[in-house]
């Protein structure tokens, strides 16, 4: 199996079949894939993702959007290992550009930042200073070149991953950061690629998170 794509999903019965629908039609004349959906909140969510036919995980407990992504990695069966936010911020055909950059890369990850980017919707703008604000500071604390850490689309050669993940501590939004430091670390090449993301409303991450996302990833960053 080329691709294994994962999609961390929290109480996202309102879109989750669209989702599921639209990267299977895409997706399904390109390349032998599998769509792993995992949730963990207490709606509809499962089983509408199992009725468009992905491959469900189900929790009973809340995992965060970190602790998602790696159970749907720790499944994962595919050559290349990838997620994307449940909110299709970064639609199938970007999806697709962070995707091929693999193989000339070991890891490839979106960005609203590099040159070529667009924001049709744009973020309020106090979310905007604060995602400037911790960019700057991820840049300082862990040394890591990266414009955007958290755009939501990112894509691994399947070995890079399966040799950081024991590793990982975080398993909230903060995830993330400590994933690219320690694929850094380890000495696995990154690139960027710029994509078209559109701001969604609904979206789990609140601004009040983010100066705990910043102290666990300290914490992190002095334990290694």
């Amino acid at each position: 199996m080329r691709l294994s794509l994962v999609i961390p999903a929290y109480n996202e019965e309102k879109r989750i079949s669209e989702v599921v629908r639209t990267y299977s039609k895409f997706l399904k004349p390109k390349l032998g894939y599998e769509l792993i959906v995992v949730c963990d909140g207490n709606d509809r969510t499962a089983d509408m993702a199992r009725k468009e036919g992905a491959k469900v995980l189900e929790f009973d407990h809340r995992l965060g959007k970190g602790g998602g992504v790696i159970a749907g990695f720790k499944e994962a069966k595919g050559d290349i290992i990838a997620f994307v936010d449940s909110d299709m911020s970064v639609g199938p055909g970007d999806f697709w550009r962070v995707y091929s950059a693999v193989g000339e890369y070991d890891v490839a990850i979106a960005s609203r930042r590099k040159k070529g980017s667009k924001t049709p919707i744009r973020q309020p703008f106090m979310r905007r200073f604060m995602s400037n604000t911790f960019n700057l500071t991820i840049r300082i604390i862990f040394g890591l070149r990266i414009s955007d850490t958290q755009c939501g689309a990112k894509a691994f050669k399947a070995d890079s991953i399966r040799k950081v993940i024991p590793g990982m501590r975080s398993t909230g939004f903060e995830f993330d950061v400590e994933l690219l430091w320690r694929l850094k670390r380890a000495g696995y090449s990154i690139t960027e690629v710029p994509v078209s993301w559109s701001h969604q409303e609904g979206s789990t991450f609140s601004l009040s998170r983010g100066p705990g996302m910043l102290m666990r990833l300290i914490a992190r960053r002095l334990g290694a």
